[in-house]
């Protein structure tokens, strides 16, 4: 995460849509540039990325990004930076998500048996999304189940915003070069998470992991790219010499299968999002 440059925008018209007609792929359009406040108060920059499933639609992004106890870090909104013209894509407004509702957060997060995974997801309104907002959404349809497809040393792409860094002309994300630096299917370390080999910033904390999807499906064809991960942090040895010996250049990627947990109807009785629950 880093400090964001942008001031809050004005809130927009209440109008449903989930359209791109722009003239990029459309994976650029379907991660925003991901800012947190409390109140006016700017406080860092981050990545996420767009998740739908049926009518319901999401924001992903890292959990550090909502929360982040050890830093001190206690956003209470987030603002997404939203395309307005297919055409022209240097129109943009700002989004404002609130964390919480009453006092209770808003976002869901999960824990799994090695404990807590740094992924969080915030629903987004779709009817208080301006009539006019150009997006792309991953779906169920996007994550990578077949494990053996990945293979090692699999090319990938890290879709964010490193240090804040974007084209702030037309508004959207960077990619970073990837490889696959462990095994795809196996949990690093009893972690739900896998390696990548990648030069990665701060900022890109919630970034999607992602590589071309070779044949695309009906349901995948507007967004021909296969969901692998949610990067997290950069991974380095605590006792690495820091004058003798170079970073790593490793970093965790959460599966990105924890998206069905997390996205699933919560029960009745469940507190949605409440901070460190188990969601069903």
């Amino acid at each position: 995460m880093t400090r964001p440059p942008i001031s809050p925008a004005p809130a927009a018209p209440r109008m449903p849509a989930a359209r791109s007609t722009a003239p990029v792929d459309p994976l650029f359009l379907a991660a925003p540039r991901v800012s947190t406040f409390h109140g006016t108060q700017p406080l860092t920059n981050a990545s996420g990325f767009y998740f739908a499933r049926d009518e319901r639609l999401f924001l992903v992004t890292s959990r550090h990004v909502v929360i982040d106890e050890d830093s001190q870090h206690f956003p209470d909104r987030l603002e997404l930076e939203l395309h307005m013209d297919g055409a022209n894509l240097t129109q943009s407004t700002g989004f404002s998500i609130p964390l919480y509702a009453d006092g209770a957060a808003v976002w869901r997060q999960g824990r799994d048996s090695g404990g807590e995974i740094d992924v969080a997801v915030v629903e987004i309104d779709r009817s208080a999304l301006p009539g006019a907002a150009v997006f792309q959404a991953f779906t169920p349809a996007h994550l990578q189940t077949a494990f053996d497809d990945v293979l090692p040393g699999q090319p990938l792409l890290v879709v964010g915003f490193p240090l804040g860094f974007h084209d702030a002309l037309h508004h959207l994300p960077v990619l970073r070069y990837a490889v696959i630096a462990s095994p795809y299917g196996i949990r690093f370390q009893g972690q739900g998470y896998f390696l990548t080999d990648a030069r990665t910033h701060r900022g890109t904390s919630g970034a999607a992991v992602v590589m071309r999807d070779s044949s695309p499906t009906s349901d995948t064809a507007a967004l021909p790219w296969k969901l692998l991960g949610v990067h997290s942090a950069r991974m380095d040895m605590g006792d690495r010499d820091l004058v003798l010996d170079e970073s790593l250049g490793l970093n965790c990627a959460w599966y990105a299968d924890i998206l069905l947990t997390l996205t699933a109807a919560p029960a009745p009785q469940e507190e949605a999002g409440a901070p460190g629950a188990d969601p069903v």
